[in-house]
This record gives structure tokens, sequence and C-alpha cells, in this order.
């Protein structure tokens, strides 16, 4: 009786693939799915959005700066306070926050993997031109000046206001195309680019934060510079390794002047 049950289920199952074999060639062999085996000359991209367009207004928005460090035990308040930001309102349309991890305090024993002489330069920038009393962390810079009022109440003060121009970044892939327009005598404009990572967790194991698992965001990971004499732009959006929640922040400022004249950002597509 097994044996015969046995005979039976092969039977079975060898007409089955039989009807699958006809059914699935007779799909084959539709105009469809002779089409589909054809190269399409249209691309069809699943997942990441190709187009994105970041656009400022005329009214001013501010770009928040803040300088850290992972070897800083003063920084995490700081950077805690700034990942508030992710439910505010504001974000993106009024204010538009970068974290840049500088490298000064790495000799304390732990190297940050976000720090870069880059932007320690930068901080060190501010100061040269006065915008700044000091390079330390955690230092937050407010539309390119100096904000202390958070060490005396960490809220965002009343934002800068004013109508600087008009900020206007289109996105195809890597291609950015950005133009810039204002009623200002603006010369020898530069475009900054950053790409910023959020949900960023470090477990920190040396140094004066040794222990302490570290959540950031807003994190600078990559930030370049494009100088123009007209106010427009056909750059590429840098790359980076890091994987994750990305945004990336734009604006303009004047040649060897890290101030900001106006800004714009936004999150990226998963």
């Amino acid at each position: 009786m097994n044996v015969g049950y046995s005979k039976g289920y092969r039977l079975t199952q060898s007409a089955l693939w039989v009807v699958l074999w006809v059914a699935m060639a007779m799909i084959l062999t539709t105009p469809a799915a002779v089409a589909q085996q054809l190269k399409s000359p249209v691309e069809i991209i699943t997942g990441e959005p190709t187009h994105q367009v970041f656009d400022s207004g005329r009214a001013q928005v501010t770009l928040l700066e803040l300088f850290s460090s992972q070897g800083c035990s003063s920084c995490p308040p700081a950077e805690r306070w700034i990942s508030q930001l992710k439910t505010d309102d504001r974000l993106w349309s009024h204010v538009v926050p970068v974290v840049f991890h500088v490298d000064y305090w790495d000799y304390l024993g732990w190297p940050d993997p976000y720090a870069s002489l880059q932007h320690s330069q930068r901080q060190r920038l501010y100061q040269i031109h006065g915008r700044s009393n000091a390079v330390y962390t955690p230092g937050f810079m407010l539309s390119g000046k100096e904000w202390t009022g958070w060490f005396q109440n960490p809220a965002l003060p009343e934002l800068p206001s004013g109508s600087p121009g008009q900020l206007i970044v289109k996105r195809d892939g890597r291609n950015l195309e950005a133009r810039f327009t204002s009623d200002g005598d603006y010369r020898a404009l530069v475009l900054n680019v950053a790409v910023l990572g959020c949900d960023l967790v470090t477990e920190i194991k040396k140094g004066e934060n040794s222990g302490l698992l570290m959540d950031q965001d807003f994190v600078v990971l990559s930030h370049q510079t494009y100088k123009s004499s007209d106010g427009s732009w056909d750059v590429h959006l840098p790359k980076t390794s890091v994987e994750g929640t990305r945004a990336v922040a734009f604006w303009v400022s004047e040649a060897m002047d890290p101030v900001p004249i106006q800004a714009t950002g936004g999150w990226l597509p998963p």
C-alpha cells in the first residue's frame, strides 16, 4: 500500500511539473514577456527617487552649526539637544542644522571617526574673521555668529530675519544644479554641500566619554565647496560610505568667508 501511494504521488508530481512547464512556456512567449526580455529604452528605478528640489525661498533660512567631538565630555548634551530638531516644525524651512566634528581632541585617546582637520579649520576661520572669541567644543554658530546663549538657555533664540536671496538646488541622482539669485552685490560666491548622517550610534571605548553609547544626528559626513562668479553651479553630490538615514545641507557664502548668506536642505530618500 505504501509503495502504490509512493508511485501515485510521483506520477501526480510529474504531471504537475509538466503543467507548470507548459504554462511558463506560454507566458514567456506572449508579446509582453518577449518585450521584457529586450533592453528597455527607459530605465525603471525602484527605491530612491532621482529628482528632488531644495528651495530656500526669499526669506532668511538659518544655518545652525555645532562644532563637537566624541572625545569631549561636554559635547553629548549639545548633541542630544540638536537631535531634537528632527521633530521641530522649523527644520529645513527655517533652520538647517549641521554638526562638524573637530579633530583637536583626538589626542585625548579617542579618534573621532567623523572628525577632520577641515572641520577644525572652519571653526578657526570663524575666529580669524572675528565671528567667535575662541575655538572650543561644544561651540555653536548661528548664521555665522557665535551663539553662547545655549549654555544658559538651551532653546533656539529668535532666528535672524531678512531676505538675502533665494537658493534653489535641483538634484537628479548625484547631479546637482544650483542657482542663487539676490539683490545683494555678492562676488566670488561659494556653494557649500554637506551630506549629513542621522541616527548614528557610536560606542566610545576610550577618552573622556569612555563607555558611552553616543547617539548623533546631522553629523557632517562630507563637506565640499564650489566657487562661482555668476551664482550658478553644476556639481555632484559627494559620496559617503556611511549607511543609514541621510540628509543634505546647502548654503552659499563668499570666498574666504565662512559666514552663510542663505541655506536650504532636506532629507535624502533611503
